[in-house]
């Protein structure tokens, strides 16, 4: 059916009068995704003698968002956003409970209650300077007590005055990014139009700063490790191969080919004993293939030759699924991580050293940098990708040796000052 001319268009949004002289305009946005209900976008201009004008304005502004779907479209609370996040969320369970505790301990206490559409660049920086303050979250008015439980109680020794301390910058950043992760799918979803964690910024990343132990605190470290064959050999591997600390707790009998002298990493160790153990992939999600020398391959030959001397003295016996490294006669089960750091670190202390085990890493990459070997190849070994970007960026440290070998090589290749060497 045709529409004569004059006939009226219906409006969009409606415009009402207030009986204070302010008028309201309300525009309908869709049904809320999450609710199924009517949501409207409402602003009300103050009373005035062009109110009525500024009214017709807001509704054109309105109802532009609308077509442009720059609206919120829903007046889900981050604490609805994050639930609805965590329900779709396909992560290891270890980094879901980091996940978790993050959100429950920092971001649901300050952001939780608001709006997921009213969120923006502003607020989300506030609350990052928040917790550069202090990480509890505290008003910063007036002495405060940290009581040592919420129920009644007389204070004692155990309740404690309140001292601000700031949250650590890396711990901020995983914050951004779980933001980050949940209003990107806010937008997918349609709930935001889009995410305001753009407008935002978290702390500056470090600057890489490799720190590898010396070859001569290599050797002490080796020196120290050997007087308990098998923990010597792990910090051998470690040292020759570069891989973590979970990829070498995961290693089992049948990753070793010392035939082909070959060691295949495919599976990760994460957790602890207490809550217990499991086996994911490397960090990379790919496996890899590390060539061994041949002082390697004998050492693990000894290293396996004496577990199973021993579990045959103790009448068990060692299955070919076995783990290369354990504390059990049969090796049933796996070096724990965070043990295996500990151990490391009470050696370390003994010899006067500063250094981590995670620096065996950059003791590996440097070592065969440094010796020529390819940036390509190294990254290989260490389970890096993009083509050794990683590996050049974070795991090689400077070395002097090879800085001076350059430092001659370009000089060499120079021709020598006229009239400073010629009595000489």
């Amino acid at each position: 059916m045709t529409r004569r001319s004059g006939t009226p268009k219906r409006q969009r949004g409606s415009i009402d009068e207030l009986p204070s002289g302010a008028f309201r305009v309300r525009v309908h946005a869709g049904r809320d995704p999450l609710t199924g209900r009517r949501h409207d976008l409402t602003e009300v201009v103050p009373a005035g003698p062009r109110a009525a004008a500024e009214a017709e304005k807001v509704r054109t502004r309105l109802l532009n968002q609308v077509d442009e779907r720059r609206n919120p479209r829903t007046r889900a609370t981050m604490n609805q956003l994050l639930d609805r996040y965590l329900t779709v969320l396909d992560v290891e369970e270890t980094t879901r409970r980091t996940y978790v505790g993050y959100i429950d301990k920092r971001i649901r206490p300050a952001l939780g209650p608001l709006p997921a559409g009213r969120i923006d660049g502003e607020t989300l920086d506030a609350f990052y300077a928040e917790l550069r303050r202090c990480r509890d979250g505290c008003d910063g008015r007036g002495p405060k007590i940290n009581h040592r439980t919420e129920q009644q109680h007389k204070c004692d020794e155990r309740c404690t005055s309140h001292v601000c301390k700031p949250l650590s910058a890396s711990t901020i950043r995983q914050i951004h990014w779980i933001l980050s992760g949940a209003f990107e799918r806010a937008v997918r979803w349609h709930w935001i139009a889009v995410s305001p964690v753009g407008a935002a910024q978290p702390p500056a990343p470090p600057r890489p700063n490799p720190s590898p132990p010396s070859a001569a605190d290599a050797a002490s470290i080796l020196t120290e490790a050997w007087k308990d064959p098998a923990w010597g050999t792990f910090l051998w591997v470690a040292m020759t191969t570069g891989a973590r600390r979970g990829e070498l707790c995961a290693l089992r009998r049948a990753d070793v080919d010392l035939d082909g002298a070959v060691l295949v990493v495919d599976e990760s160790i994460h957790g602890r004993r207490a809550r217990g153990l499991t086996s994911k992939d490397t960090k990379s999600h790919q496996q890899r293939r590390i060539a061994l020398d041949e002082a390697t391959v004998a050492i693990l030959r000894e290293h396996i030759a004496l577990q199973n001397k021993t579990a045959k003295q103790l009448g068990v016996k060692v299955a070919k699924d076995a783990y290369l490294f354990s504390l059990d006669p049969d090796c049933s089960t796996p070096l724990v991580p965070d043990s295996v750091s500990q151990r490391y670190d009470r050696l370390a202390a003994r010899l006067d050293l500063t250094t981590t085990l995670h620096n065996l890493r950059h003791y590996n990459a440097t070592e065969l940098i440094s010796a020529g070997v390819d940036l390509r190849t190294v990254a290989g070994r260490l389970g890096h990708g993009g083509g050794g970007t990683t590996t050049l960026r974070v795991y090689a440290a400077w070395v002097t040796e090879a800085d001076q070998r350059a430092a001659s090589t370009i000089a060499s290749k120079l021709p020598k000052r006229p009239g400073v060497w010629r009595n000489r």
